[in-house]
């Protein structure tokens, strides 16, 4: 394992591209629309769709299309939505025990250091 992690080269930016162009954020688009537009769920997964079937056919991430773009699908979508979808706010916004949000990330990196005797 350690010779395996020693000589991985990990390409941050193809990454990054395939979180965007995956559509990893479409979870947060749907929460937004419930949370903030008081969209009900079955109403919120199909405006997503629609959002990500755009997105698709433009080959974008859902935080580059315009707002006139997504209120076209819906027009109780403002431009508070962008809060919620760029990669960094869905990686965020998991921050119970042992989410993704990079505070908790540490935590889970300092416990593991502290169980491998390796405090610094």
């Amino acid at each position: 394992m350690t010779g395996m992690v020693d000589g991985a080269d990990f390409r941050t930016d193809r990454m990054r591209q395939a979180a965007e162009l995956g559509y990893a954020t479409a979870t947060d688009l749907a929460d937004w629309l419930v949370r903030e537009a008081d969209i009900p769920f079955r109403e919120a997964h199909h405006i997503t769709g629609a959002a990500v079937k755009l997105a698709e056919s433009k080959g974008a991430a859902l935080d580059e299309l315009s707002l006139e773009e997504l209120q076209t699908i819906d027009a109780r979508i403002d431009d508070r939505v962008y809060k919620a979808l760029s990669v960094e706010a869905s990686v965020a916004a998991r921050n119970s025990y042992g989410g993704t949000a990079p505070e908790q990330v540490r935590a889970q990196i300092a416990q593991a250091r502290k169980m491998l005797e390796m405090d610094t």
